[in-house]
């Protein structure tokens, strides 16, 4: 095969076929400097660490009615992130929050999910960040379909995933390096289930693929894993802080292990998630979860922090 000319090679690039761009409502690349809606031109250089390391990190976060949801907490973890990869974003935090938003008016939605990713940048294939001489930031809105009360009505099941919990240190840390995330969700896909979760070497819960993961106990108390070795959502935090608070009877809440024999005895597990809020759980390895008549159904506190969680996130939102 023989080199062609720039346009030549442009005019087959943009012709190339690009499954899921009718979802790409509008990007940001910041080596552009330009907000787009033509998804062909969603690129991304392939010597960009994040691409061939995992060199990075990222954010998903909904927004609904024109509301971007729990956006400062969003920020907050991604400058954590910076700091602890030692990644220092092309243009300043603030010019950044602004661009987020711009985006978001861009797509011409009021309801999606913004995907923000903060690279170590292009500059070559190797392994060292002295490579990379700026980072990079591409900001993504994409459609996004919530699920209907039917989805709620029905719960979710969940397994023992085979994938350890992430290394402490690692955890924390909303990086891009997500194959053991992929694992867990080819497993529920062979196994035919909706949700992995991860246990440690002492049997105690760690997290989803993608989400965090509580229970009730059998005293009613809201229980969350140890914030070690899971990363902590900011949709469950944001519940753990309704549910303790709440009128006119608060939940007990606690952070603490949670070993896997707990959830025979539990009378709810749920699932955080930012697009779902607050999923039940109903059977767990093939048993089902709860006590008497809500056995094997989602339980009365998954429902009330998944309309609760809505209407605190509307309320405190950052309007774009």
């Amino acid at each position: 095969m023989k080199a062609v000319d720039a346009q030549t090679y442009l005019t087959a690039l943009l012709a190339a076929p690009r499954p899921g761009s009718e979802n790409v409502l509008a990007f940001y690349d910041h080596r552009v400097g330009h907000i787009c809606t033509d998804a062909s031109l969603l690129l991304l250089p392939l010597d960009d660490h994040i691409c061939h390391r995992g060199d990075g990190l990222f954010e998903s976060i909904s927004y609904r009615q024109g509301k971007m949801f729990s956006f400062d907490q969003h920020l907050t973890r991604l400058k954590d992130g910076a700091a602890a990869l030692k990644i220092t974003p092309p243009c300043s935090w603030d010019s950044l929050r602004h661009i987020i938003l711009d985006v978001a008016r861009a797509a011409g939605t009021d309801h999606g999910d913004m995907r923000v990713f903060l690279s170590r940048g292009p500059g070559g294939f190797g392994i060292s960040p002295a490579e990379c001489p700026q980072a990079g930031l591409y900001i993504v809105a994409l459609r996004k379909k919530f699920a209907g009360e039917a989805f709620y009505e029905k719960g979710l099941t969940a397994f023992t995933s085979d994938i350890p919990p992430k290394q402490e240190y690692l955890a924390r840390i909303k990086n891009t390096n997500y194959l053991p995330n992929v694992f867990m969700a080819m497993e529920a896909t062979q196994k035919g289930m909706d949700v992995a979760v991860t246990f440690d070497e002492y049997g105690f819960m760690g997290e989803a693929a993608t989400a965090n993961v509580g229970l009730v106990d059998d005293s009613g108390r809201l229980l969350c894993p140890e914030l070690k070795r899971i990363l902590p959502g900011t949709t469950m935090l944001a519940g753990l802080e309704l549910a303790a608070r709440r009128t006119p009877t608060p939940l007990t809440v606690q952070e603490r292990p949670i070993h896997r024999d707990e959830i025979a005895t539990a009378r709810e597990m749920l699932l955080f998630t930012s697009s779902t809020l607050c999923v039940g759980v109903t059977h767990f390895d093939g048993i089902a979860v709860g006590q008497g008549e809500q056995r094997g159904k989602p339980g009365p506190v998954a429902r009330w922090l998944k309309t609760a969680l809505l209407d605190h996130l509307l309320e405190q939102g950052t309007p774009f």
